[in-house]
């Protein structure tokens, strides 16, 4: 008989318990932003490609060159091989293998510039849309914004998704 009148406390309490948070999530204002749209829409992202072009436009040459250099003795070695010495053949696959090995390094040192420089301008577009995000929830008093991404299901009315990128485009 104690065990029961515990459970049945218990249980009550914990009812009252869940009674409670539902009321008090009842009164929370909640938002959520799909921050992968919002990168995609503002006209910020289309500009940090657009530099990123320019900025890396000599080195990208180079390795287009290189790539067609590559491809011009890989075609010389197999329509001229049969002709070749043996002098030239070594010579040719010794110059193929240097070619390569520039090719690569340089690819390389492209790609991990490339990203440090995305990463940095990524974050400085991702602190103007913070930014929007804050003074969205502020103005309309949100009591939570949360990611889309961390988020199963909400209503569309919820996504404060638009507003962000309004605000943050005007910002350009």
């Amino acid at each position: 008989m104690k065990k029961f009148i515990k459970s049945m406390v218990v249980t009550t309490a914990a009812s009252g318990l869940l009674l409670a948070s539902s009321v008090m999530a009842a009164d929370q204002k909640i938002a959520v932003v799909n921050f992968q749209e919002v990168m995609g829409k503002i006209p910020q992202t289309a500009a940090m490609q657009q530099s990123f072009q320019e900025e890396f436009k000599d080195e990208q040459a180079v390795i287009a060159q290189l790539e067609k250099d590559i491809k011009y003795y890989q075609e010389k070695k197999k329509r001229d091989g049969s002709l070749m010495s043996a002098k030239e053949k070594e010579d040719l696959d010794k110059k193929l293998a240097d070619l390569f090995q520039e090719y690569q390094t340089k690819g390389q040192a492209l790609q991990q510039k490339a990203k440090v420089r995305q990463n940095e301008e990524t974050n400085k577009l991702l602190a103007l849309v913070k930014q929007a995000v804050d003074n969205i929830a502020a103005k309309e008093k949100y009591d939570l914004v949360l990611a889309q991404q961390a988020v199963i299901y909400s209503k569309p009315e919820h996504s404060i998704t638009d507003k962000v990128v309004e605000q943050v485009s005007k910002l350009n």
